[in-house]
């Protein structure tokens, strides 16, 4: 599949002195939805303004659709829609004015159909002769996602387009996006909800420090990294685990009435079939088991506080 925007060697340093971005290389594939997710801080504000013409690079090479952003900045912005985490938009004007002017700002030729289209999508039809400073946040949230599809761009940039708003509007958004990817659209978002990045992205990019750490397929992501949780409820509470079952990670749960294995999906062996005919010799029976496959949130919790400790090392040795 081809690659929408390339990436190639970037880095972000501000005059305060502080590493945004250090080296990054990264290639977002044509018509997919890629989630970008990292802690406050790490960066993925910065990675976005810069592909979107906001922050200036400090060395590296960013492509989109095919133009430099540097050298041939109003190609590139033209094939790019942001929807920004903070509001900027005229408070006096109405929404169709908004969404019209908006379009044109990009040499695009008027097209109030496909406005009108936009604007029904997002529910926002009824309200085209409002004025901005009338609507609630959760319907200006909606504006600024008509005003940046307006000009039909290949790329669309979403950071932390959910946060704070109402359940409808998510709900709506993600139909949206959904169709969008579905007509070819490229979709970035940022997100705080995990959730909504496991259920929506193709793939995943996790960035932390101002380094890309991980960036794969959402499901090979989980395959690899996830783990499973094998959970049997006891017949009989259990106040403490025998020493004789020292060789599995074991938890008790639920007042001791249930007991927790966790295991690599990866290993050949995963230690159940011998757990088992161990807890038999014990004489420990269960009622019930199930299988738990770890979450994305799990996953990003765990490869976070790998970076973490990672820097903490390094720092420890400067």
């Amino acid at each position: 599949m081809n690659s929408i925007i390339s990436i190639s060697g970037l880095d972000k340093t501000y005059d305060s002195g502080l590493k945004a971005l250090d080296g990054i290389d990264l290639d977002i594939r044509e018509g997919e939805i890629f989630a970008l997710l990292g802690p406050n801080g790490a960066g993925k504000t910065t990675l976005i303004g810069i592909v979107c013409g906001i922050v200036t690079l400090t060395s590296g090479r960013v492509l989109a659709a095919g133009h430099d952003i540097v050298k041939q900045y109003r190609g590139a912005r033209s094939k790019i829609g942001l929807v920004p985490q903070e509001l900027h938009i005229g408070m006096f004007e109405t929404v169709m004015g908004t969404v019209q002017f908006s379009r044109g700002l990009f040499g695009r030729a008027p097209d109030n159909a496909y406005l009108e289209t936009i604007l029904r999508d997002l529910s926002l039809w009824d309200k085209r002769a409002s004025r901005i400073m009338t609507l609630s946040g959760g319907m200006k949230r909606r504006v600024m996602i008509a005003k940046a599809l307006s000009h039909e761009p290949q790329i669309l940039f979403l950071d932390e387009p959910t946060a704070g708003v109402d359940v409808e509007l998510r709900r709506d958004m993600w139909q949206l996006v959904r169709r969008l990817r579905d007509k070819g659209v490229t979709i970035i978002l940022t997100t705080h909800y995990i959730e909504e990045a496991e259920e929506m992205a193709d793939r995943i990019g996790v960035i932390n420090h101002g380094k890309l750490i991980v960036v794969e397929d959402k499901t090979a992501l989980m395959k690899k990294l996830g783990r499973k949780q094998l959970t049997l409820q006891l017949q009989e509470p259990m106040l403490d685990i025998p020493p004789e079952l020292g060789d599995w990670p074991l938890n008790l749960r639920s007042g001791g009435n249930e007991l927790e294995y966790t295991f690599d999906t990866q290993e050949e062996e995963t230690g159940i079939p011998s757990l088992l005919r161990k807890l038999n010799e014990l004489g420990i029976g269960f009622r019930d088991l199930h299988t738990e496959q770890s979450s994305l949130e799990d996953i990003f919790v765990s490869l976070i506080g790998q970076g973490n400790e990672a820097s903490n090392s390094k720092a420890a040795r400067t």
